[in-house]
């Protein structure tokens, strides 16, 4: 399956001008928007994928590797998920190919 990095927020983009932090935190680092990983027949997380966006997406990556769909979803094989950085979070597209 495909990953791709639909869009990163930042702090700004959530909360406007007055972050809970007291400062606006840039949009994540680790990904660039259009940026693709592939996902092996064994489930397993992608290299230079980060820990933490994996650990959030990683049970709808697991439905989908064994054929599982989302009944919400328009099209089957295919699902919006994104890590649970509530301050700057990133959105990921999950393509079975």
């Amino acid at each position: 399956m495909k990953i791709t990095v639909l869009k990163k927020l930042s702090s700004r983009e959530i909360f406007g001008d007055s972050p809970p932090m007291g400062q606006a935190i840039e949009a994540c680092g680790q990904f660039d928007v259009g940026q693709e990983f592939i996902v092996g027949e064994d489930g397993g997380m992608p290299d230079g994928f980060c820990h933490w966006a994996w650990n959030d997406i990683y049970k709808v990556v697991t439905t989908m590797v064994y054929g599982g769909n989302f009944p919400w979803m328009k099209k089957k094989g295919t699902s919006i998920s994104c890590c649970t950085d509530g301050l700057r979070p990133v959105i990921f597209k999950l393509e079975r190919i």
